[in-house]
């Protein structure tokens, strides 16, 4: 099962993210994960959020481009290569993934959590469920 990230396309510039951020905390958003990623003209921030359609309409509100996108939220263990492993599942599937990144968890667990954008997330959650790995619902993400 997939979950949604959004996408936000920020002008590089001082202040942007602030405000973007100022606009979610005013309205009680809860992140969840994000990742910054950037060019000399313009950013673009992928967030995991507690509401994304209430995220979009916020962000739109607040005059901030955004889009949606399918990922994948995985279980990964806490442990030295526990990516490795599940990184050679996605690998034997032949699985490209476009990016990642880490998201909150709970500090004494012993697991971790990696989103993951691939080329194909049907054939990658069930390369990922047939070796065992667990692939979070938004539900779960939440109660992070």
């Amino acid at each position: 099962m997939s979950v949604k990230q959004i996408s936000v396309f920020l002008e590089n510039r001082p202040g942007c993210l602030y405000e973007m951020t100022k606009a979610l905390a005013e309205n009680n958003i809860d992140l969840r994960g994000l990742s910054l990623a950037e060019t000399s003209d313009f950013g673009i921030v992928r967030l995991i959020v507690d509401d994304v359609l209430g995220t979009a309409t916020v962000l739109k509100d607040a005059g901030f481009v955004s889009s949606l996108t399918d990922v994948l939220a995985v279980e990964v263990p806490n442990v030295p290569g526990g990516l490795n492993k599940v990184l050679e599942i996605l690998n034997g599937a032949k699985i490209n993934i476009e990016y990642m990144y880490a998201i909150l968890g709970n500090k004494t667990s012993e697991t971790a959590y990696m989103i993951f954008r691939v080329n194909d997330n049907i054939k990658a959650s069930s390369a990922l469920n047939n070796a065992g790995v667990k692939i979070m619902e938004p539900a779960e993400l939440s109660a992070l």
